[in-house]
């Protein structure tokens, strides 16, 4: 097969053209370049790092905060027949030890990990024997303590550089302030970044704002008039079970998605909304970057956002 990007994209993706900045941004990367982009929700960040990954000889290295993300990216590449693994919570030392051979050895282009795991030094000590091509650093802002959601483990993101210092980096992001993207830069050791920007104006999104005196009443309206998978967006862990029960009770099948639950529960409840066996997720922001579903219809903040920074990133990830 023609290693150009286009031939890439209709190959395993089936467009015929890229959209926006993806093209400019995916030949940066080929040349070596670090890079920084920032996208809106929905504009296809992933394939700025995973067309110029398939085009160079090595493993991808893709740092992600969401194990729902991870697993959901990985299950999208896999579908293709490419081959992509993603070390998440609750394997074993003798499981790791062997994804992580499998990475040196076995011909996989995508190697997906928390920024916690590069704390590990088995970890440490395997990426350093691997051909890595390119590292992808997903959800950028959340290195920025400046950030809405920032993670202190995005720090141990430079052993990368450290680890493979002839590797370029991308660092991709739908949310950031000029403050944030400037700390950004600083934190991966930027030196002279190709920097990329993109409106952030959705043509296929529409905003609306309710006042109403009851807000669940409202709720099981309009869920059960757009019938459509949707996200239901609360405060805290309590309300997205009670607010699950709620519409549950009300005939609107319901699942719940939060930071506290077990690995188990969360596959359960993702797979459940994501096969459309649930029309409803009720979730906290720990829910939310980037998931690959595009029949998403509705998207309900039953609580105000914690910026409006949060607000663009979750009503638009879809």
């Amino acid at each position: 097969m023609n290693k150009h990007p286009l031939n890439i994209l209709e190959h395993y993706w089936k467009f015929t053209a890229f959209r926006g900045k993806q093209e400019h941004i995916i030949n940066a990367v080929l040349e070596g370049d670090d890079v920084f982009a920032l996208m809106p929700t929905g504009g296809g960040k992933s394939i700025c790092f995973q067309i110029p990954a398939l085009i160079k000889e090595g493993i991808c290295i893709v740092v992600s905060p969401l194990i729902a993300l991870m697993k959901d990216q990985v299950l999208n590449l896999n579908n293709k027949g490419i081959k992509a693994l993603a070390i998440t919570s609750g394997i074993s030392k003798g499981e790791l030890d062997t994804l992580l051979d499998n990475c040196i050895y076995g011909n996989y282009k995508f190697l997906y990990l928390s920024p916690e795991r590069l704390q590990q030094e088995l970890v440490q000590d395997r990426i350093r024997q691997m051909h890595v091509n390119l590292i992808a650093v997903d959800e950028a802002h959340c290195i920025s303590q400046w950030g809405n959601d920032f993670r202190p483990a995005y720090s141990n993101i430079l052993t990368l550089r450290e680890l493979q210092p002839s590797t370029n980096i991308i660092a991709l992001t739908a949310t950031a302030k000029p403050k944030v993207v400037d700390d950004i830069m600083k934190q991966l050791d930027f030196i002279s970044p190709k920097i990329f920007k993109q409106s952030f104006f959705r043509e296929n999104l529409g905003y609306l704002v309710l006042h109403e005196e009851d807000k669940y009443y409202r709720l099981e309206t309009i869920l059960k008039k757009y019938t459509g998978a949707s996200i239901v967006y609360v405060r805290n862990r309590k309300a997205t079970k009670d607010i699950s029960a709620l519409l549950n009770s009300k005939n609107i099948s319901a699942t719940f998605y939060h930071g506290g639950l077990n690995t188990t529960e969360k596959d359960t409840n993702m797979s459940a909304w994501m096969h459309n066996k649930k029309q409803v997720m009720v979730a906290t922001n720990a829910f939310g970057m980037g998931i690959d579903k595009p029949d998403v219809k509705t998207v309900i903040h039953l609580n105000l956002p914690e910026s409006i920074e949060s607000y663009f990133q979750e009503a638009g990830s879809w």
